[in-house]
């Protein structure tokens, strides 16, 4: 297989997604393939279910109907746990972080999963193996706190942080342990217009990097257009339009639904 055609390949594919809750759909047959090294935005009105598409990327929600797939294999009835252990990552629209946990800390918890049995037991004995892994553990936390311009910040509480300190401390966590996948539920809220540059050029460096597939759903549509490789409009529960920023931007069935304005417009 050529490179061309790697890098064609999806990484994470929506079958026909289909999502009710009682008599309410929340998605209809949504499918939709997202290829590495590439940058998605999925945007639409509220209740266009962009959160419910992405529950169920992430393992939070089982569809009603239709699969999700990750690298070739059907994980439609993984748990989350399971997928963010095989590179999904994911942060949400309300803050997750642990406020009792220092920065670092919470992106040491990040690497934990990792620990075997085995490993537990020589850290209980304090044996150098362990030592050595706790050191190597704290020197990728504290990298990816320089990359994320947070060293400042390591050793305070989490929960004495501002909302836009918290969503980047989510972003660093998310990317401590590299990515397949990473997808990011309205990361900009709280942000200041520097910290959302500097959001951008973060998640340019880890799809460049790392070729890691980026999905963010988001609201503040001049990040969106400056910062993905392709736009995902959802209405109503099902596809819209996707593709380029250009091509959404222009869409009169977009302008219609989304933008706000008439196709005639």
């Amino acid at each position: 297989m050529s490179t061309a055609e790697q890098a064609a390949t999806p990484v994470l594919e929506a079958k026909k997604l289909s999502v009710s809750y009682g008599g309410i759909v929340a998605l209809r047959d949504v499918s939709l393939a997202f290829v590495p090294k590439r940058t998605y935005g999925v945007i639409g009105p509220n209740g266009a279910g962009k959160t419910t598409f992405f529950d169920c990327l992430s393992g939070v929600a089982r569809p009603s109907a239709g699969h999700v797939h990750l690298l070739g294999h059907d994980i439609t009835r993984r748990s989350p746990t399971w997928r963010s252990r095989r590179g999904i990552r994911r942060t949400f629209q309300r803050q997750q972080t642990f406020g009792y946990l220092t920065v670092e800390e919470n992106l040491i918890v990040a690497l934990e999963w990792r620990n075997t049995g085995r490993n537990v037991l020589e850290g209980a004995l304090g044996l150098p193996a362990a030592q050595r892994r706790e050191h190597e553990r704290r020197e990728q936390a504290r990298a990816v706190l320089e990359l994320c311009e947070l060293t400042k910040l390591a050793d305070v509480a989490a929960g004495r942080l501002t909302i836009g300190q918290a969503r980047m401390v989510e972003f660093a966590r998310a990317i401590i342990d590299t990515p397949v996948v990473l997808l990011l539920d309205e990361p900009t809220s709280g942000l200041e217009s520097d910290d959302t540059r500097q959001l951008g050029e973060l998640m340019g460096k880890v799809r460049d990097e790392h070729g890691t597939t980026v999905v963010l759903v988001e609201h503040d549509m001049r990040f969106v257009m400056d910062n993905c490789d392709e736009i995902v409009v959802l209405d109503l529960g099902e596809v819209l339009a996707t593709g380029t920023p250009a091509e959404v931007r222009n869409d009169p069935r977009v302008q219609a639904a989304y933008l706000g304005t008439s196709p005639a417009a």
